[in-house]
């Protein structure tokens, strides 16, 4: 059976998360994975509640959560950076299903976010097929 996975994208910074998006969806197809919603929300620290509506899906088995939080003058995108992924572990542990961290920063820059994109995206991907396999090993 293909292994069902919800994607959040963050539409702050969207020239980066558009192209993560893509190369998700992308990365999923050719894993054999389905796609069954894909979300947008207006940026990464708004990502962790559609997150958790999502893992209470039963046709939802992982979640993959893309964004791009760049550093600006201050340190607000460490705070974002830090409630997001915080949060997003939270909710796989509660839930028990894989919620995967594709969201880059914080303290990139808009040159390296862009560079990171592809990549991260896919390993975000790949890490959720990952998880599933080890929970189903695990009920072994």
């Amino acid at each position: 059976m293909a292994k069902k996975l919800a994607i959040i994208v963050s539409d702050f910074n969207d020239e980066i998360t558009g192209k993560m998006e893509r190369v998700a969806v992308e990365e999923a197809k050719k894993a054999g994975a389905q796609v069954v919603k894909a979300m947008h929300v207006p940026g990464a620290y708004d990502i962790p509640l559609i997150a958790k509506k999502m893992a209470e899906r039963k046709d939802v088995d992982a979640i993959v959560a893309l964004g791009a939080i760049i550093k600006g003058e201050t340190g607000h995108d460490k705070v974002i950076a830090v409630a997001c992924a915080k949060s997003l572990s939270e909710i796989s542990l509660e839930t028990g299903k894989p919620v995967m961290f594709g969201v880059i920063g914080p303290g990139a820059t808009h040159e390296q976010a862009q560079k990171r994109a592809e990549g991260q995206a896919k390993r975000a991907v790949q890490g959720a097929i990952k998880m599933l396999g080890a929970l189903k090993e695990l009920q072994k």
